[in-house]
């Protein structure tokens, strides 16, 4: 009997940590407690992802946007069903998708209730995960707001008729509309590589500010309003006319206008660049709780206790491919998404959208069964096009949607 009471335990203790391990964690820097890194190592070198993707804003300066006095409640479902899903010919449960991607954070919510809320890595609720650039759905939001309280005329108006200081430059002559859709057809690249334009844009930024990084791109390659060709400047167009026309910070100016009115239980962060403006295109930092919140307005057609705090035409027509020109809808604008205004409409009839972001970030919302996902995530690649990950997250969406109504 010895023998087998001392293996017992240990068998036991080594199921406990097989079913608790995460994808790749010693990779990711477990044994190190999940190191946060510095400016230099935090978005390339994944042994400082997780800590880094959750510990943001103490890397960088930045912005508050400060928590509501009043939380939404965000209670937990009292029937929450099992998750079930196919992928590749077998069928896997919630847990399966956990130990198989390398996911930091996952909730899903229907009709404002949560029926699931899992960490992995040692994170937790109170970590503010980056958006990366879910962020950029945010800005679009702001325009939204500006456009309704008339700091914006018309979104066929050009930017350089709100900031004169990029007159007759390519993206100043840009109208707004064409750069909500990524659109202005100037010559950008974006591969995350370290090497393209995006990187020369962010350290011009940083050096001279954004009005001088958007004035260095100045050739178009399509007509304005021709095609679909993502680059991040295009929303950092935005952040810079957004700073114009309310004359105050995207955080002052959404902190009362959609944190607190949407009952954000934690504050959020913003990175700033050296011009104080906004990154825009990305680093924003909230709670999933937070990032499930805003799912639940957004699925609510921006209405939350009977008060619409997204302008709801202007999130319709951001949202619904319908409402978009042919080289913007799903399967044209690229092989799966459309694109609206700085948000990804699923292909299919009914009208669904993402908010996506490099490593894996993501929130799916469905109107219609009020169903919200939200995935924050270190995967091995800024572009996940080339790794299972984005293939088995579908898939899961894919099955919850099913299970309450129909694809």
């Amino acid at each position: 009997m010895r023998p087998v009471m001392i293996l017992a335990p240990f068998l036991a203790l080594l199921a406990s940590c097989s079913a608790q391990a995460a994808p790749d964690e010693e990779l990711l820097g477990k044994s190190a407690g999940y190191p946060i890194g510095t400016r230099a190592t935090w978005f390339f070198d994944e042994r400082v992802r997780v800590g880094s993707f959750s510990h943001l804003d103490e890397i960088f300066p930045h912005h508050t946007l400060q928590k509501s006095i009043a939380p939404q409640p965000l209670p937990k479902a009292a029937d929450a069903p099992d998750i079930a899903y196919r992928f590749e010919g077998k069928e896997y449960s919630l847990d399966d998708f956990l130990n198989h991607q390398r996911v930091t954070g996952f909730m899903l919510i229907r009709n404002g209730e949560v029926i699931a809320e899992r960490y992995q890595y040692d994170r937790t609720a109170q970590n503010r995960f980056v958006s990366h650039s879910m962020a950029k759905s945010i800005v679009s939001i702001a325009v939204g707001l500006a456009l309704s309280e008339g700091k914006i005329a018309s979104l066929d108006d050009s930017v350089a008729k709100y900031v004169p200081q990029l007159a007759g430059r390519a993206y100043g002559e840009s109208t707004i509309r064409n750069a909500l859709r990524m659109a202005s057809g100037v010559k950008f690249s974006e591969v995350y590589d370290g090497n393209d334009d995006l990187t020369r844009f962010v350290q011009i930024r940083a050096a001279q500010g954004s009005i001088e990084a958007l004035r260095e791109f100045d050739t178009r390659e399509t007509e304005p309003g021709a095609r679909f060709h993502y680059a991040s400047s295009q929303t950092v167009l935005l952040t810079v006319l957004l700073r114009a026309v309310t004359g105050m910070t995207l955080s002052q100016y959404l902190t009362p206008r959609l944190w607190q009115p949407m009952g954000a239980e934690s504050d959020a962060t913003w990175l700033i660049s050296a011009d104080g403006t906004e990154a825009g295109y990305g680093a924003f930092n909230a709670t999933l709780r937070d990032y499930g919140r805003l799912g639940i307005l957004l699925a609510n057609d921006g209405a939350l206790g009977g008060k619409q705090i997204i302008p709801k035409d202007y999130l319709l027509e951001a949202t619904d491919w319908h409402r978009q020109p042919d080289a913007f809808k799903p399967q044209q604008a690229t092989p799966y998404f459309g694109y609206g205004y700085q948000f990804w409409p699923f292909p299919g009839e009914k009208r669904r959208f993402a908010l996506l972001g490099v490593y894996g970030q993501s929130i799916f919302v469905d109107p219609e069964l009020k169903l919200v996902m939200v995935v924050t995530a270190v995967t091995k690649n800024a572009n996940i096009v080339g790794e299972s990950y984005p293939r088995e997250r579908g898939a899961l969406w894919r099955a919850v949607v099913g299970k309450y109504g129909s694809w």
